[in-house]
């Protein structure tokens, strides 16, 4: 990480309003110990692999190191978004003419700049929530992917819930990519309007009448009250926009974009409930031996705090208040096929990656992070309280507004793919 890319993103973000590192001591503590922590993940098992001479890694002229590390980490270049707004790491790399390459699986984010000096790479840890790491963009015999805690939480620092986040943002661009501070941002995931969506980035697709703030370069340093962006709308080809030969795909597809949105968010809920739970029982600890209660037994306040990430967890889990759609999608580079096909299905074909695409996201609305490792690796007191969430609401026990979006078919669809797909559920769903 250099120095002074860093302090510049810091300033950038804090004259964004966004959080800085000095707020990660609340998880450099026990019993979460994020900063001195070894991390065990996708990331470390590929540089075991480097280390030992199982890997290598070519080193591919005009990319770097991008095209191996996706192939290794087995990331699809037709996740590639390109995000043009000056707001990260090698902000003086990025602009509307070259912008930076985002790329994405269930576990793992990919940031790429044209002659950066690095590549940015981020990763879903079990244990430690997102987990950030660069691979400097020079040859060499055994590349080093380095952990970073402090210079990469000055942006991936969840201001609202005081985690390592991944945080997308739709900003104002200038004609440089530079925010326009006083039209203020957004923060994206699934539950945001499209309206309030995507600026700062190129999207390719067609979505009919409905708008979004993608494509859009504002010529002055204001936002005006009647802004329009026509020509940025169901746009399917970025040329004339920028180089596309510069890029491993000429597409910045509209379907990655809805996905990603909303798999960052679900990462973040789950490294809530990870985090929440562990403080929980850590606490709960402290007062058991006060009272000379059971060690391990959550009191009745630290379990209504697990109770409280549980329900967040499954809330988002189940698309709890997802934008709808008004109109098709349609993405450019195939990824909305590559990623259907992945499954895994159940006994009558279905898939929870299985898209919808007219009035939301997917056609069986559960999130597929509830096949990650992530959420396979939550405490057991949350994920069980979590697991009983789920059945309440798909057995139409519960009933309440966060859910009323899941029909009764719906529920049964949804439990019936979960009890043919996924491992480890509790007896009383067979």
């Amino acid at each position: 990480m250099h120095q002074v890319s860093s302090l510049r993103a810091m300033t950038v973000w804090a004259a964004l309003g966004l959080p800085l590192a000095a707020h990660a001591e609340d998880f450099d503590q026990p019993p979460i110990n994020y900063a001195s922590a070894k991390p065990d993940n996708v990331i470390t098992r590929l540089q075991q692999r480097i280390d030992s001479g199982q890997v290598k890694l070519p080193f591919a002229d005009g990319f770097g190191y991008l095209p191996a590390i996706l192939k290794e980490l087995n990331v699809p270049v037709s996740s590639q978004m390109l995000v043009f707004s000056k707001t990260s790491l090698q902000r003086d790399r990025i602009s509307p003419r070259t912008p930076r390459a985002l790329y994405f699986n269930d576990d793992v984010y990919v940031g790429f700049c044209r002659l950066g000096e690095v590549m940015e790479v981020s990763v879903a840890d079990p244990e430690l929530g997102m987990v950030f790491y660069t691979l400097n963009q020079e040859p060499a015999e055994k590349p080093r992917l380095e952990r970073h805690t402090e210079n990469c939480l000055s942006c991936h620092l969840s201001r609202q819930q005081a985690i390592p986040a991944n945080v997308v943002r739709s900003v104002y661009p200038d004609r440089q990519g530079n925010p326009i501070l006083s039209g203020g941002s957004f923060r994206t995931d699934h539950s945001s309007p499209l309206k309030e969506r995507w600026g700062g980035w190129y999207v390719t697709g067609t979505h009919g009448r409905q708008t979004h703030l993608g494509n859009l370069i504002l010529s002055k340093r204001t936002v005006p009250d009647d802004l329009t962006n026509e020509d940025g709308q169901n746009v399917t080809d970025l040329k004339g926009r920028i180089d596309t030969g510069m890029y491993l795909s000429p597409h910045s597809d509209i379907v990655a974009l809805l996905v990603m949105e909303h798999e960052t968010e679900m990462h973040n809920r789950i490294t809530i409930a990870n985090y929440q739970t562990k403080l929980a029982h850590r606490d709960a600890d402290v007062i058991n031996e006060l009272d000379k209660g059971p060690k391990g037994r959550l009191t009745e306040s630290t379990a209504r705090r697990v109770d409280g990430a549980a329900e967040q967890l499954v809330k988002y889990l189940l698309f709890s208040e997802e934008t709808r759609l008004t109109d098709p999608v349609k993405g450019t580079s195939g990824f909305a096929e590559e990623f259907a096909r992945r499954g895994p299905f159940d006994k009558k074909g279905r898939s929870l990656r299985e898209f919808d695409l007219q009035t939301r996201l997917f056609k069986y609305p559960c999130s597929y992070l509830i096949y990650s490792p992530a959420f396979d690796g939550l405490p057991a007191s949350v994920k069980e309280r979590a697991y009983r969430r789920l059945w309440d609401v798909l057995t139409g026990k519960e009933n309440g507004k966060a859910y009323a979006h899941l029909s009764a078919a719906d529920r049964q669809a949804i439990k019936e793919i979960l009890i043919d797909t996924k491992p480890g559920l509790p007896d009383y769903w067979r």
